[in-house]
């Protein structure tokens, strides 16, 4: 669900406090992108802001919900906005709630 691998590359290359600070920001964006999704019907408006999540999570492990994006955004491309915005919400968020709980532990290693 998550590479903690590429969490610890991020941190190390920003450091902890901007690690931090990023970290905060993108769940802030994502939770606002996440709620925004549930209602859009436009296929261009639903593009872009899988496009966001998915680069987002990518940049901070998200590996799922990355994947998730990813095809929603290649189908809102084509037109169809039949993403399967419950799973893609339930993949968000389980995430983010490992991200939390594990960060501290994942920086201890």
């Amino acid at each position: 669900m998550i590479d903690w691998d590429r969490i610890r590359e991020l941190r190390s290359e920003i450091g902890a406090d901007d690690f931090l600070e990023v970290a905060t920001m993108f769940l802030e964006e994502a939770d606002e992108a996440v709620a925004r999704l549930i209602g859009i019907q436009v296929a261009k408006s639903l593009e872009a802001d899988l496009h966001f999540l998915k680069g987002a999570a990518l940049n901070l492990g998200f590996v799922r919900l990355s994947a998730l994006c990813q095809d929603g955004e290649r189908r809102a491309s084509a037109g169809d906005t039949a993403v399967n915005l419950p799973e893609l919400s339930e993949a968000y968020n389980a995430s983010k709630q490992a991200f939390l709980s594990q960060m501290d532990a994942a920086f201890a290693a």
